[in-house]
């Protein structure tokens, strides 16, 4: 492996985007206010995300990583500030989007099929197409032989699973990943980085990861965003030259993965 980071890149607080961002934040704010108090979450907080790549945001617990996924989904409205998806106002949620969580969310009493079809019936997509398109995607989740399963009989990593093929089967442009392996296993956690990747060899859907672990970060991403404690801003980007698969015993990925969390203890964060 070789590589090389850049080293302090941050963004600056212009309001022009970029030609080949999917995804534009522009000088966000998000303030959440509770009686008397305010928090300051996010303060100027300016990325251009690419079409096609994925990216995950690394930093100290509250620094903002899930707000800016809940942001870019529509679930919360920003206090100030504006995101853009190919150009085009992101100002509640919708079907260009999809998000996999960390709990799963699903349906314990519905089987796999029916979790994966839950969206399109809520869009009103006809019976045979949403199970041509359900099946698709649970295949390609390697989850053909339990489709008629009942959620509550698979295990964590298969309903990760399920939780991925949902996110994907409404044709998405964007998928937002909020700590999804974090309740994992480590054995499970590892197998699950491998499967996402084989899943998205065959799509070309924009990824935005949350995540705690560095090592993930470094074993799944494009770019990796390392964020300031709050109010976030961003204090690294970095590139990620290797091509998958990615080799966690190499010395160069080892180097990398300890100058992260270098950065981040940095930051005051010592549970990493």
């Amino acid at each position: 492996m070789n590589w090389e980071g850049n080293a302090g890149c941050t963004w600056g607080e212009s309001s022009a985007t970029s030609d080949d961002a999917h995804i534009s934040i522009r000088n966000l704010v998000k303030i959440f206010k509770r009686d008397e108090s305010e928090t300051v979450v996010l303060d100027n907080f300016t990325l251009d995300i690419r079409k096609g790549e994925l990216i995950t945001l690394v930093g100290p617990s509250g620094s903002g990583k899930t707000t800016i996924l809940r942001l870019i989904a529509g679930l919360i409205e920003p206090t100030s500030g504006e995101i853009h998806i190919d150009g085009r106002p992101c100002a509640a949620p919708g079907s260009d989007r999809g998000m996999v969580f960390q709990d799963f969310a699903l349906f314990p009493w519905r089987s796999v099929r029916k979790n994966v079809e839950f969206g399109l019936e809520l869009a009103g997509i006809p019976k045979e197409e949403r199970k041509e398109r359900a099946e698709k995607y649970i295949k390609l989740a390697g989850l053909e032989k339990f489709i008629d399963s009942r959620v509550h009989e698979l295990s964590g990593g298969m309903k990760q699973r399920v939780g991925i093929a949902r996110a994907l089967v409404g044709h998405p442009d964007v998928i937002l990943m909020d700590e999804p392996f974090g309740s994992l296993d480590a054995q499970t956690r590892n197998i699950m980085q491998v499967q996402l990747l084989k899943i998205l060899e065959k799509t070309d859907q924009t990824i935005v990861f949350v995540t705690h672990s560095v090592d993930e970060a470094v074993f799944l991403s494009d770019r990796i965003v390392v964020l300031t404690k709050r109010p976030a801003a961003i204090k690294e980007i970095i590139d990620i030259p290797w091509p998958r698969p990615r080799d966690r015993a190499d010395r160069e990925f080892a180097a990398l993965r300890k100058r992260i969390l270098t950065e981040l203890e940095e930051e005051n964060v010592m549970d990493y």
